[in-house]
């Protein structure tokens, strides 16, 4: 149902560039049932640039998602912002290009909610965190005593030894 409104009729479409503007938010994300994103309000600008026989797609996003903190997995508030081009043609063989998007002779519109999506999640942060002082601090607590009960000091070969001396 949220994937029918970021179709672009192209057929229709003038030569020339094209602006188009959505906002993502929370329904989009739950449409995409293994998504890492569990909030959010993305506004995505896509200038779309029909030629005779290509469409070229600049999409650019900026907003803000809520994600799991990595340290206390509580939820974080990430900013978000990149740009992405992609480039649809017409034709019947598949490229290797991930930014090529091969479209059939008989298509009329192209649904750009995929591509927001992954634009979306590469684009977040390998190590999401919030300040530390914003953590969960039981969880925190949790993870230091879990953390140092796990670091014991074993018989370390003396040749090892010297070697952590260079730091």
């Amino acid at each position: 149902m949220v994937e029918k409104s970021f179709d672009i009729p192209f057929a229709g479409l003038k030569q020339g560039s094209h602006l188009f503007r959505f906002i993502v938010g929370d329904t989009f994300f739950d449409s995409f049932p293994l998504s890492l994103i569990e909030k959010g309000e993305i506004h995505v600008e896509l200038t779309l640039e029909k030629k005779e026989t290509i469409l070229i797609g600049n999409f650019l996003i900026q907003g803000n998602v809520e994600i799991d903190c990595c340290r206390c997995n509580e939820s974080v508030k990430v900013p978000i912002e990149d740009k992405m081009i992609n480039y649809y043609k017409f034709g019947t063989e598949i490229e290797e290009d991930e930014n090529l998007i091969v479209l059939s002779p008989d298509e009329y519109k192209i649904n750009i909610a995929q591509q927001i999506y992954e634009l979306i999640t590469v684009s977040l942060p390998a190590n999401p965190k919030h300040k530390m002082e914003d953590c969960n601090e039981e969880m925190v607590t949790l993870l230091n005593k879990y953390q140092n009960n796990s670091i014991k000091k074993t018989n370390i070969d003396p040749r090892w030894e010297k070697l952590n001396k260079l730091n």
